[in-house]
Protein backbone atom coordinates (compact mmCIF):
# COMPACT_ATOMS: atom_id res chain seq x y z
CA UNK A 1 0.00 0.00 0.00
CA UNK A 2 1.39 3.42 -1.05
CA UNK A 3 0.26 6.04 1.28
CA UNK A 4 1.32 8.74 -0.74
CA UNK A 5 -1.95 8.06 -2.70
CA UNK A 6 -4.03 8.30 0.82
CA UNK A 7 -7.69 9.92 0.80
CA UNK A 8 -8.74 12.36 2.62
CA UNK A 9 -11.64 9.92 3.38
CA UNK A 10 -10.30 7.31 4.75
CA UNK A 11 -8.22 9.63 6.85
CA UNK A 12 -11.01 11.10 7.97
CA UNK A 13 -13.54 8.67 8.60
CA UNK A 14 -10.36 7.33 11.12
CA UNK A 15 -10.22 10.55 13.09
CA UNK A 16 -13.61 9.79 13.64
CA UNK A 17 -13.05 7.16 15.39
CA UNK A 18 -11.53 8.63 17.88
CA UNK A 19 -13.09 11.87 17.15
CA UNK A 20 -12.47 12.74 21.32
CA UNK A 21 -8.96 13.68 21.29
CA UNK A 22 -9.11 15.37 17.95
CA UNK A 23 -11.70 17.72 18.87
CA UNK A 24 -10.06 18.47 21.88
CA UNK A 25 -7.24 19.57 19.86
CA UNK A 26 -9.18 21.23 17.32
CA UNK A 27 -11.16 23.27 20.26
CA UNK A 28 -8.14 23.73 21.81
CA UNK A 29 -6.61 25.07 18.48
CA UNK A 30 -10.21 27.52 17.50
CA UNK A 31 -9.78 29.26 21.13
CA UNK A 32 -6.36 29.51 20.62
CA UNK A 33 -6.70 31.52 17.49
CA UNK A 34 -8.94 33.68 18.49
CA UNK A 35 -7.33 34.66 21.89
CA UNK A 36 -4.30 35.19 20.06
CA UNK A 37 -5.09 37.00 16.83
CA UNK A 38 -7.19 39.69 19.07
CA UNK A 39 -4.58 39.52 21.70
CA UNK A 40 -1.62 40.63 19.19
CA UNK A 41 -3.87 43.32 17.48
CA UNK A 42 -4.18 45.21 20.67
CA UNK A 43 -0.51 44.41 21.75
CA UNK A 44 0.26 46.24 18.08
CA UNK A 45 -2.29 48.66 19.04
CA UNK A 46 -1.46 49.96 22.10
CA UNK A 47 2.87 49.84 20.88
CA UNK A 48 1.68 52.06 17.68
CA UNK A 49 0.51 54.40 20.52
CA UNK A 50 3.16 54.11 22.53
CA UNK A 51 5.35 55.45 20.02
CA UNK A 52 3.42 58.42 18.87
CA UNK A 53 5.41 61.72 18.39
CA UNK A 54 4.23 64.04 21.38
CA UNK A 55 5.50 67.24 19.20
CA UNK A 56 8.23 68.17 21.98
CA UNK A 57 11.97 67.51 22.67
CA UNK A 58 11.15 64.54 24.94
CA UNK A 59 15.17 63.90 25.44
CA UNK A 60 16.21 67.68 26.61
CA UNK A 61 13.36 69.15 28.67
CA UNK A 62 11.82 69.07 31.83
CA UNK A 63 9.14 70.70 34.07
CA UNK A 64 9.40 72.04 37.59
CA UNK A 65 6.83 73.25 40.24
CA UNK A 66 7.39 76.05 42.24
CA UNK A 67 4.48 76.67 45.06
CA UNK A 68 3.94 80.20 47.31
CA UNK A 69 3.01 79.69 50.31
CA UNK A 70 4.34 83.25 52.50
CA UNK A 71 1.35 85.56 53.19
CA UNK A 72 3.42 88.69 50.72
CA UNK A 73 4.33 86.11 48.27
CA UNK A 74 3.45 87.82 44.42
CA UNK A 75 2.46 85.18 42.23
CA UNK A 76 3.08 87.87 39.33
CA UNK A 77 6.42 89.21 40.56
CA UNK A 78 7.72 85.72 41.15
CA UNK A 79 7.13 84.47 37.44
CA UNK A 80 8.24 87.38 35.82
CA UNK A 81 11.69 87.02 37.93
CA UNK A 82 11.80 82.95 37.16
CA UNK A 83 11.56 82.77 33.62
CA UNK A 84 13.89 86.10 33.32
CA UNK A 85 16.68 83.95 35.22
CA UNK A 86 15.36 80.67 33.33
CA UNK A 87 16.15 82.45 29.91
CA UNK A 88 19.97 84.01 31.07
CA UNK A 89 21.45 80.39 32.31
CA UNK A 90 23.76 78.88 29.38
CA UNK A 91 22.46 75.43 28.68
CA UNK A 92 18.80 76.34 28.18
CA UNK A 93 16.91 76.97 25.15
CA UNK A 94 13.59 78.55 26.08
CA UNK A 95 11.54 78.51 29.11
CA UNK A 96 8.28 78.93 29.40
CA UNK A 97 5.00 78.91 32.26
CA UNK A 98 2.56 76.34 31.32
CA UNK A 99 -0.69 75.56 32.99
CA UNK A 100 -0.52 71.85 32.04
CA UNK A 101 1.83 69.08 30.28
CA UNK A 102 1.84 67.17 27.19
CA UNK A 103 0.87 63.49 27.59
CA UNK A 104 1.13 64.00 31.15
CA UNK A 105 -2.79 62.67 32.01
CA UNK A 106 -3.77 66.13 33.73
CA UNK A 107 -4.79 69.50 32.00
CA UNK A 108 -7.53 71.94 30.77
CA UNK A 109 -9.98 70.72 27.84
CA UNK A 110 -12.70 73.18 26.47
CA UNK A 111 -14.78 72.90 23.21
CA UNK A 112 -14.64 75.13 20.29
CA UNK A 113 -17.44 75.76 17.55
CA UNK A 114 -17.06 77.87 14.38
CA UNK A 115 -20.40 79.77 15.20
CA UNK A 116 -21.95 81.09 18.58
CA UNK A 117 -24.66 79.25 19.98
CA UNK A 118 -26.33 76.60 22.75
CA UNK A 119 -26.96 73.98 19.42
CA UNK A 120 -23.85 74.31 17.85
CA UNK A 121 -21.15 71.54 16.80
CA UNK A 122 -18.28 71.89 18.51
CA UNK A 123 -14.78 70.11 18.67
CA UNK A 124 -13.22 69.27 21.93
CA UNK A 125 -9.39 70.69 21.86
CA UNK A 126 -6.18 70.80 24.87
CA UNK A 127 -6.05 74.39 25.92
CA UNK A 128 -1.92 75.30 27.06
CA UNK A 129 -1.43 78.95 28.30
CA UNK A 130 1.99 79.90 27.54
CA UNK A 131 3.51 83.18 26.49
CA UNK A 132 5.20 84.44 23.26
CA UNK A 133 8.20 82.09 23.78
CA UNK A 134 6.21 79.05 23.86
CA UNK A 135 6.98 77.85 20.08
CA UNK A 136 10.60 77.92 20.69
CA UNK A 137 10.56 75.94 24.16
CA UNK A 138 7.81 73.50 22.79
CA UNK A 139 9.98 72.46 20.01
CA UNK A 140 7.25 73.60 17.52
CA UNK A 141 7.33 74.76 14.01
CA UNK A 142 4.52 77.18 12.22
CA UNK A 143 2.38 75.56 9.53
CA UNK A 144 0.70 78.70 8.64
CA UNK A 145 0.10 82.51 10.00
CA UNK A 146 2.56 83.38 13.50
CA UNK A 147 3.23 83.31 16.57
CA UNK A 148 2.07 85.49 19.79
CA UNK A 149 3.92 88.77 20.68
CA UNK A 150 4.39 90.15 23.72
CA UNK A 151 2.08 92.70 23.87
CA UNK A 152 -0.58 89.99 23.45
CA UNK A 153 -0.14 88.04 26.38
CA UNK A 154 -2.08 88.78 29.04
CA UNK A 155 -2.27 87.67 32.75
CA UNK A 156 -4.80 85.93 34.16
CA UNK A 157 -5.88 85.66 37.88
CA UNK A 158 -7.39 82.84 39.86
CA UNK A 159 -10.70 81.95 38.96
CA UNK A 160 -10.79 84.51 36.24
CA UNK A 161 -13.40 82.93 33.44
CA UNK A 162 -12.70 85.06 30.23
CA UNK A 163 -10.71 84.07 27.13
CA UNK A 164 -8.09 86.22 25.31
CA UNK A 165 -9.01 87.01 21.99
CA UNK A 166 -6.66 85.40 20.05
CA UNK A 167 -5.14 81.69 19.68
CA UNK A 168 -3.04 79.13 18.11
CA UNK A 169 -3.87 75.67 16.99
CA UNK A 170 -2.40 72.58 16.07
CA UNK A 171 -2.81 71.27 12.52
CA UNK A 172 -4.59 68.41 13.21
CA UNK A 173 -7.40 70.81 15.07
CA UNK A 174 -7.44 73.05 11.72
CA UNK A 175 -7.92 69.86 9.60
CA UNK A 176 -10.78 68.65 11.87
CA UNK A 177 -12.67 72.32 12.05
CA UNK A 178 -11.80 73.53 8.49
CA UNK A 179 -9.95 70.99 6.74
CA UNK A 180 -6.84 72.76 6.42
CA UNK A 181 -4.17 74.55 8.00
CA UNK A 182 -4.66 77.74 5.71
CA UNK A 183 -8.12 77.88 5.77
CA UNK A 184 -8.48 77.84 9.18
CA UNK A 185 -6.15 80.89 9.27
CA UNK A 186 -7.94 84.33 10.41
CA UNK A 187 -10.89 82.38 11.56
CA UNK A 188 -12.63 83.15 14.51
CA UNK A 189 -13.56 80.37 16.42
CA UNK A 190 -16.17 80.39 19.99
CA UNK A 191 -14.84 79.06 23.39
CA UNK A 192 -16.47 78.74 26.94
CA UNK A 193 -19.54 81.24 26.72
CA UNK A 194 -19.91 81.61 22.99
CA UNK A 195 -16.48 84.35 23.27
CA UNK A 196 -14.55 84.75 20.31
CA UNK A 197 -10.97 83.60 19.46
CA UNK A 198 -9.25 84.18 16.36
CA UNK A 199 -6.55 81.88 15.02
CA UNK A 200 -3.26 83.50 14.66
CA UNK A 201 -1.12 81.03 13.84
CA UNK A 202 -1.48 76.84 13.35
CA UNK A 203 1.57 74.87 14.48
CA UNK A 204 2.79 71.26 13.20
CA UNK A 205 1.91 69.33 16.41
CA UNK A 206 1.44 68.97 20.19
CA UNK A 207 -0.56 66.32 21.72
CA UNK A 208 -2.73 67.28 24.60
CA UNK A 209 -2.07 65.48 28.16
CA UNK A 210 -4.55 62.81 27.65
CA UNK A 211 -2.71 59.69 26.07
CA UNK A 212 -5.94 57.75 25.73
CA UNK A 213 -8.03 60.36 24.25
CA UNK A 214 -9.90 60.39 20.73
CA UNK A 215 -8.62 63.65 19.87
CA UNK A 216 -5.08 63.21 21.19
CA UNK A 217 -3.71 65.75 18.69
CA UNK A 218 -6.26 68.50 18.91
CA UNK A 219 -4.42 71.68 20.98
CA UNK A 220 -5.20 75.27 21.18
CA UNK A 221 -2.30 77.87 22.51
CA UNK A 222 -3.66 80.72 24.99
CA UNK A 223 -1.48 83.85 24.63
CA UNK A 224 -1.57 83.97 28.43
CA UNK A 225 0.41 83.91 32.02
CA UNK A 226 -0.85 82.86 35.05
CA UNK A 227 -0.84 84.69 38.17
CA UNK A 228 -0.92 81.47 40.49
CA UNK A 229 0.60 80.61 43.84
CA UNK A 230 1.64 77.37 42.62
CA UNK A 231 2.96 77.51 38.52
CA UNK A 232 4.61 75.42 36.77
CA UNK A 233 7.61 75.80 34.75
CA UNK A 234 9.10 74.12 31.40
CA UNK A 235 11.95 74.20 30.26
CA UNK A 236 13.56 73.78 26.97
CA UNK A 237 17.96 72.65 27.14
CA UNK A 238 20.59 72.68 24.50
CA UNK A 239 20.90 68.54 23.18
CA UNK A 240 22.72 66.80 26.39
CA UNK A 241 22.12 69.14 29.02
CA UNK A 242 19.09 68.05 30.32
CA UNK A 243 20.25 66.41 33.40
CA UNK A 244 22.78 68.93 34.33
CA UNK A 245 20.50 71.91 34.07
CA UNK A 246 17.61 69.93 36.48
CA UNK A 247 19.68 70.50 39.44
CA UNK A 248 20.92 74.19 38.39
CA UNK A 249 17.48 75.34 37.96
CA UNK A 250 16.07 73.87 41.12
CA UNK A 251 19.45 75.22 42.86
CA UNK A 252 18.91 78.14 41.19
CA UNK A 253 14.83 78.44 42.15
CA UNK A 254 15.38 77.26 45.62
CA UNK A 255 18.04 80.16 46.35
CA UNK A 256 16.06 83.26 44.23
CA UNK A 257 13.24 83.89 46.40
CA UNK A 258 12.03 82.83 50.08
CA UNK A 259 8.64 82.08 50.99
CA UNK A 260 8.01 78.93 48.20
CA UNK A 261 8.88 75.78 48.00
CA UNK A 262 10.45 74.45 44.45
CA UNK A 263 9.49 70.75 43.96
CA UNK A 264 8.39 68.19 41.01
CA UNK A 265 11.24 68.46 38.93
CA UNK A 266 10.63 65.70 36.45
CA UNK A 267 11.68 65.00 32.77
CA UNK A 268 9.26 64.50 29.58
CA UNK A 269 10.96 60.72 29.63
CA UNK A 270 10.06 60.01 32.86
CA UNK A 271 6.19 61.50 32.35
CA UNK A 272 5.98 59.28 28.99
CA UNK A 273 6.85 56.38 30.45
CA UNK A 274 4.49 56.63 33.79
CA UNK A 275 1.90 58.14 31.33
CA UNK A 276 2.03 54.50 29.25
CA UNK A 277 3.00 52.51 32.07
CA UNK A 278 -0.88 50.52 31.36
CA UNK A 279 -0.10 49.84 27.91
CA UNK A 280 3.00 48.80 28.55
CA UNK A 281 1.58 46.45 31.57
CA UNK A 282 -1.20 45.62 29.35
CA UNK A 283 1.37 44.67 26.63
CA UNK A 284 3.54 42.66 28.93
CA UNK A 285 0.29 40.42 30.17
CA UNK A 286 -1.37 39.60 26.69
CA UNK A 287 2.14 38.63 25.44
CA UNK A 288 2.64 36.29 28.49
CA UNK A 289 -1.16 34.57 27.40
CA UNK A 290 -0.15 34.23 23.67
CA UNK A 291 3.16 32.87 24.49
CA UNK A 292 1.17 30.21 27.31
CA UNK A 293 -1.56 29.39 25.14
CA UNK A 294 0.21 28.39 22.40
CA UNK A 295 2.89 26.18 23.99
CA UNK A 296 -0.18 24.68 25.61
CA UNK A 297 -1.67 24.00 22.24
CA UNK A 298 2.02 23.06 20.72
CA UNK A 299 1.68 20.26 24.14
CA UNK A 300 -1.43 19.26 23.10
CA UNK A 301 -0.96 18.55 19.24
CA UNK A 302 2.45 16.57 20.68
CA UNK A 303 0.51 14.50 23.48
CA UNK A 304 -2.24 13.69 20.90
CA UNK A 305 0.13 12.71 18.21
CA UNK A 306 2.38 10.49 21.03
CA UNK A 307 -0.81 8.62 22.11
CA UNK A 308 -1.76 8.27 18.42
CA UNK A 309 1.71 6.78 17.61
CA UNK A 310 1.65 4.26 20.83
CA UNK A 311 -2.19 3.19 19.91
CA UNK A 312 -1.27 1.88 15.66
CA UNK A 313 2.37 0.89 16.12
CA UNK A 314 0.83 -3.01 15.02
CA UNK A 315 -1.17 -0.80 12.47
CA UNK A 316 1.86 1.24 11.15
CA UNK A 317 4.12 -1.91 11.41
CA UNK A 318 1.88 -3.31 8.83
CA UNK A 319 1.49 -0.58 7.05
CA UNK A 320 5.45 -0.74 6.25
CA UNK A 321 5.21 -4.05 5.72
CA UNK A 322 2.93 -3.66 3.08
CA UNK A 323 5.21 -1.33 1.29
CA UNK A 324 4.50 2.05 3.07
CA UNK A 325 7.84 3.91 3.25
CA UNK A 326 8.95 6.38 6.06
CA UNK A 327 8.32 9.32 4.44
CA UNK A 328 4.79 7.98 3.55
CA UNK A 329 4.37 6.84 7.46
CA UNK A 330 5.47 10.97 8.29
CA UNK A 331 3.14 12.17 5.68
CA UNK A 332 0.51 10.36 7.38
CA UNK A 333 0.22 11.99 10.44
CA UNK A 334 1.41 15.38 8.85
CA UNK A 335 -2.13 15.35 7.07
CA UNK A 336 -4.21 14.40 10.20
CA UNK A 337 -2.86 17.07 11.83
CA UNK A 338 -3.57 19.56 8.92
CA UNK A 339 -7.19 18.11 9.10
CA UNK A 340 -7.26 18.86 12.62
CA UNK A 341 -5.53 21.98 12.38
CA UNK A 342 -7.76 22.91 9.44
CA UNK A 343 -11.19 22.08 11.44
CA UNK A 344 -9.78 24.35 14.47
CA UNK A 345 -8.99 27.65 12.48
CA UNK A 346 -12.49 27.06 10.67
CA UNK A 347 -14.22 27.43 13.91
CA UNK A 348 -11.20 29.81 15.38
CA UNK A 349 -12.41 32.51 12.25
CA UNK A 350 -15.70 32.12 13.71
CA UNK A 351 -14.60 32.84 16.83
CA UNK A 352 -12.41 35.45 16.54
CA UNK A 353 -14.29 37.64 14.39
CA UNK A 354 -17.19 36.87 17.33
CA UNK A 355 -14.71 37.94 19.97
CA UNK A 356 -13.25 40.81 18.23
CA UNK A 357 -17.08 42.38 17.80
CA UNK A 358 -16.94 42.00 21.58
CA UNK A 359 -14.08 44.00 22.11
CA UNK A 360 -15.29 46.44 19.82
CA UNK A 361 -18.54 47.19 21.29
CA UNK A 362 -17.66 46.98 25.06
CA UNK A 363 -14.09 48.26 25.24
CA UNK A 364 -13.95 50.01 21.86
CA UNK A 365 -10.95 48.25 20.78
CA UNK A 366 -9.75 48.82 16.83
CA UNK A 367 -11.71 46.38 14.72
CA UNK A 368 -9.53 43.44 13.12
CA UNK A 369 -7.74 44.01 9.98
CA UNK A 370 -8.26 41.50 7.09
CA UNK A 371 -5.06 40.00 7.31
CA UNK A 372 -4.98 38.36 10.78
CA UNK A 373 -6.85 36.10 10.38
CA UNK A 374 -4.96 34.50 7.51
CA UNK A 375 -1.60 35.52 9.14
CA UNK A 376 -2.68 33.56 12.16
CA UNK A 377 -4.27 30.79 10.56
CA UNK A 378 -0.74 29.96 9.09
CA UNK A 379 1.16 30.64 12.27
CA UNK A 380 -0.94 27.71 13.78
CA UNK A 381 -0.76 25.59 10.58
CA UNK A 382 3.03 25.70 10.73
CA UNK A 383 3.14 25.89 14.66
CA UNK A 384 0.86 22.20 14.82
CA UNK A 385 2.97 20.65 11.52
CA UNK A 386 5.72 21.70 13.88
CA UNK A 387 4.58 20.43 16.93
CA UNK A 388 3.51 16.75 15.15
CA UNK A 389 6.97 16.46 13.54
CA UNK A 390 8.58 14.16 16.35
CA UNK A 391 5.73 12.08 16.89
CA UNK A 392 5.56 11.87 12.83
CA UNK A 393 9.21 10.54 12.60
CA UNK A 394 9.03 8.34 15.79
CA UNK A 395 6.00 6.42 13.99
CA UNK A 396 7.56 6.74 10.79
CA UNK A 397 11.02 5.07 12.38
CA UNK A 398 8.82 1.61 13.31
CA UNK A 399 10.04 -1.37 12.22
CA UNK A 400 7.35 -3.80 9.56
CA UNK A 401 8.52 -6.34 12.11
CA UNK A 402 5.78 -4.76 14.56
CA UNK A 403 3.08 -6.31 11.97
CA UNK A 404 3.88 -9.67 13.86
CA UNK A 405 3.94 -8.95 17.12
CA UNK A 406 0.61 -10.17 19.65
CA UNK A 407 -1.13 -7.58 21.27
Amino acid sequence: MNLSRLEIGPLWRALLRNKVGASLIAIQVAVTMAIVINSLAIVIQRDAMMQRDSGLDEDNTFYITSTGYANDFNAQVSVTDDLSRLREMPGIVNAIQINAIPISGGGWSMSLAKTPGDDVETTNTAVYMVDENALETLDLSLVAGREFTPQEIRWRQPSQPNWPSLTIITEALAKSMFDSANNALGQTVYIGDEEPMTIIGVVDQLQAPWVGWSNLEHSMLSPENMAFTSTRYLVRTQAGQRDRMMLEVEEMLSSSQSGRIIRDTTTLTETRDRSYQQHEAMITLLLTVISALLLITIAGIVGLASFSVQKRQQHIGTKRALGATQIDILRFFLLENMLISGVGIILGTLCTVGLNIALVQWFHVTPLAWYYIPAGALVLIIAGQVAVLAPAKNAASISPAMATRAI
